[in-house]
């Protein structure tokens, strides 16, 4: 008689009432609660990650635009760079903190449950010592993919220059970026063998012309010639927009019997400094030689070259 009441009063309570009742029992609830803490976990280290990372790659950002004050930078493309290098970034780090915060609540909902888990930590742990020794070289690769792309080394479309190779950067991975040089040959490099990297295509570049001239040369000429040459290459409707400044003479370089070679430098636009060279060169040789400057027909350039001082 006492069962059936107890089934009667079971059944009148309802599915909702005899699931919070489960609910409520004890375990159930613990595991709810577990869940529940893992979502909450997962969401603030989201938000923090996303803040840590902006902030960092914003500090990177300012940095690099003091270093490039005086180049017109394109600023949507910088803004688009610098969104996809936090973007990489969050998207890794947010993967790795919710892979962790899960794999702690899954073992606290199996242990809530009833199962074992020191054989599966002890487990754990081996495998976690075996892949620490076999993977050190990828989680090198790993961590300097991520400081490159956290502090913009170098991103694609840069001209760079590493150890073993220069050419246009393809593809910047995690564990690898991918490189075109000159001749048209693919390199992949790992991020964590890269230990020292020239980036041709950041700040400004160096344009630098050198021409042998005679001993009885008047400088002053040379000088306001190549002044007139600067100031129209920067007139220049299809060089305007790759020279920063205009030319300087900066002065003889070597003397070698009768010749004289002397050095002309200009800033120009990243990646365009030898476009800049062979005009700025061209033009120059015919001013100097239309303003009676003496250009020696019989001198090697190699020869003034070797003479050039070591000190």
């Amino acid at each position: 008689m006492i069962g059936a009441m107890t089934v009667m009063a079971a059944t009148e309570q309802g599915p909702i009432r005899q699931f919070l009742a489960w609910v409520t029992a004890g375990d159930p609830l613990d595991i709810l609660i577990t869940i529940a803490v893992a979502v909450l976990l997962t969401i603030v280290f989201r938000r923090i990650i996303r803040r840590v990372v902006n902030r960092t790659v914003a500090r990177s950002e300012a940095r690099h635009l003091i270093e490039q004050q005086d180049m017109a930078a394109d600023p949507k493309a910088r803004a688009t760079r610098m969104a996809q290098r936090a973007q990489a970034i969050g998207t890794l780090l947010t993967s790795v903190v919710s892979l962790l915060i899960w794999i702690n609540a899954l073992l606290v909902i199996l242990e809530l449950i009833g199962i074992n888990i020191t054989p599966l930590l002890a487990s754990a742990g081996v495998v976690g010592v075996a892949l620490a020794f076999g993977a050190q070289t990828l989680v090198k690769d790993y961590l300097a993919g991520i400081f490159l792309i956290i502090e913009d080394q170098y991103g694609v479309g840069d001209v760079v220059q590493f150890d073993a190779v220069t050419g246009v950067i393809e593809e910047v991975a995690l564990r690898t970026t991918r490189v075109r040089d000159f001749t048209g040959v693919v390199w992949y490099l790992r991020n964590g063998e890269i230990l020292n990297v020239a980036n041709r295509s950041q700040g400004w570049s160096l344009a630098i012309v050198e021409l042998p001239v005679a001993t009885a040369t008047d400088f002053t000429v040379v000088r306001r010639v190549v002044d007139e040459v600067g100031q129209a290459l920067v007139r220049d409707p299809e060089f305007g927009a790759k020279v920063i400044a205009a030319p300087v003479f900066m002065g003889i370089e070597v003397v070698a019997g009768d010749a004289l070679l002397v050095r002309v430098t200009e800033r120009v636009v990243p990646e365009h400094q030898l476009l800049v060279q062979r005009a700025l060169r061209e033009r120059l040789i015919t001013a100097l030689q239309s303003a009676g400057v003496v250009i020696p027909q019989n001198v090697v350039l190699a020869d003034l070259m070797l003479a050039r001082p070591t000190g």
